[in-house]
């Protein structure tokens, strides 16, 4: 493999994972992917040259720290240094501290929400910081924001003037908006909903992919309608939609004469031996002869086989009363036969004790625990808790990427919940996006140990769906047995503090 084949591969693997091309990234992508091709590249070994020289306690120490280029290990050695005097360290910290918080402080000013929020949310967590792994968290948080972070939303300026992504103070002073471009935007935004109701097809059931896309365009940027391309467009989509219109008709009339046929023939053979004619059906023949259509031929061709069915009816129709009579004698028997296996269904659901989507135990599972545990309260004094959890904003998930989205959540949840339960431990989803823990011999601190550390691991989890990265919190209410005089008091103090958790602004557990 070749040189020109590594960069190729690092490049692909830095947008398969959705990472910006800084040096320090493209240096560990392409060490990674040189390694893989089994090509030994000097650049890439200068940390183990320079660490297997240090002696093994240094070694060990620089393993935790996880130092993979030449810049990091600069880094350890300068802090390390700084702690052989501790007074000027505490000093330098808390000078630098207080630098990032006057940083955070000053973005947190800046006219864009979401960044404001992570600033606001870093300065809150410094303050709680006891260890490097809490600050890798908070680095984590703004890499994150760096990677996804898309401006193209100032496209939309493009039309009133020169757009400085770096300077949107600059961008926003040099626009040429007048009140007379202000009106032309308004009559765009009408124009594009009038055009956008123009590509729905009339007939089709369906919207095509292309014209779709279109309508989003549209939706997002009236201003385009302005453009050459884009009338160019909407002319194409206009014969889109007419085409899928007259394909719709044409499957809806093929499919008519192939019922018409088979109708037809299973008719026929219904009436083989009739000799009679019925008074109603010489009517419909009547309406048929005088039914007049235009020159479409498939319409001729239905017409024509709708007036052979009725001929053929007008022949002979005395016998089909006597068949008609024992295909509902079969019909009745198998009707008794569907209720006997519908029946059979709904006895083998009840039985059930899985639940479709999740896998974990239903509500009729859970109860059933119940009563076992309690039967142990009672007669062993065996304690046991429960927790009642409960997806946040989960309503809002399935309404802005579909219900779809809200399986992935709660399939995705379920794993978390199942893997970090004992098994002792006995959890499953009691309905809807509720779900419920039972404790076995834990006590009210046990209990909250668990339910934060499940609240914990979906917090940083995330869910992905067409692409996107769903991410979801939950809320948390505990109660232990032996703080309630009866198993149904404790259920619904449990349910209460999660009605609380919900009340106090979600993503907590109360006890």
């Amino acid at each position: 493999m070749t040189i020109n084949q590594i960069i190729k591969r690092t490049l692909e693997r830095l947008k398969r994972e959705n990472k910006q091309i800084t040096p320090e990234f493209y240096r560990e992508a392409f060490c990674k992917e040189a390694k893989a091709a089994g090509i030994i590249v000097e650049d890439c070994n200068q940390v183990q040259k320079h660490t297997s020289k240090l002696d093994k306690s240094l070694q060990d120490e620089l393993k935790q720290y996880r130092v993979k280029s030449l810049n990091e290990l600069i880094t350890y050695f300068v802090a390390k240094l700084n702690r052989t005097n501790p007074a000027e360290s505490n000093s330098q910290n808390t000078a630098l501290n207080t630098l990032l918080k006057r940083i955070l402080q000053t973005i947190a000013s800046m006219h864009n929400a979401e960044l404001s929020a992570l600033s606001t949310k870093s300065i809150k967590d410094l303050d709680l910081v006891t260890n490097a792994n809490q600050i890798e968290k908070i680095k984590d948080n703004w890499v994150v924001f760096l990677t996804s972070y898309d401006d193209s939303f100032l496209d939309i300026l493009k039309p009133y003037g020169k757009v400085n992504k770096h300077d949107i103070k600059n961008t926003l002073e040099n626009l040429k908006m007048d009140s007379k471009t202000a009106g032309n935007v308004g009559d765009y935004q009408n124009l594009a909903l009038l055009f956008v109701s123009s590509f729905v097809p009339s007939i089709a059931s369906s919207v095509n992919e292309e014209l779709a896309e279109l309508s989003q365009e549209i939706r997002e940027n009236p201003q385009s309608l302005n453009t050459q391309a884009m009338m160019s467009s909407i002319k194409e989509a206009i014969k889109l939609r007419i085409s899928i219109d007259k394909a719709h008709i044409k499957k809806m009339l093929s499919a008519l004469d192939s019922v018409l046929e088979k109708l037809s023939i299973q008719i026929l053979a219904l009436i083989d031996r009739t000799d009679h004619s019925g008074k109603e059906i010489s009517n419909i023949k009547k309406n048929l002869e005088n039914l007049e259509i235009g020159e479409n031929d498939d319409f001729k061709s239905a017409h024509k086989k709708l007036y052979t069915i009725a001929s053929s009816l007008e022949e002979e129709t005395k016998l089909l009363g006597f068949e008609l009579k024992e295909h509902n004698k079969e019909v009745s028997e198998m009707e008794n036969k569907i209720k006997a296996l519908e029946k059979e269904l709904t006895i083998a659901k009840k039985a059930s004790r899985e639940d479709a989507l999740t896998k974990l135990y239903n509500k009729r599972a859970l109860d059933e625990f119940l009563e076992i545990r309690e039967g142990e309260f009672k007669r062993y004094k065996k304690p046991y808790s429960v927790v009642f959890f409960d997806i946040d904003l989960f309503k809002i998930v399935n309404d802005t990427y579909g219900h779809d989205a809200g399986d992935i959540v709660l399939k995705g949840f379920a794993q978390v919940f199942k893997k970090l339960a004992r098994n002792v431990d006995i959890v499953g989803r009691y309905g809807g996006e509720e779900f419920l823990a039972i404790l076995s011999e834990t006590d009210h601190k046990g209990a909250q140990v668990f339910a934060e550390k499940v609240r914990a691991k979906l917090e940083i989890s995330r869910f992905i769906h067409e692409g996107r990265k769903l991410k979801v919190t939950i809320s948390g209410g505990i109660a232990y047995r032996e703080e309630f005089p009866s198993i149904k008091q404790m259920m619904k103090s449990a349910d209460d503090k999660l009605y609380q958790a919900k009340e106090n602004g979600r993503n907590q557990i109360v006890q």
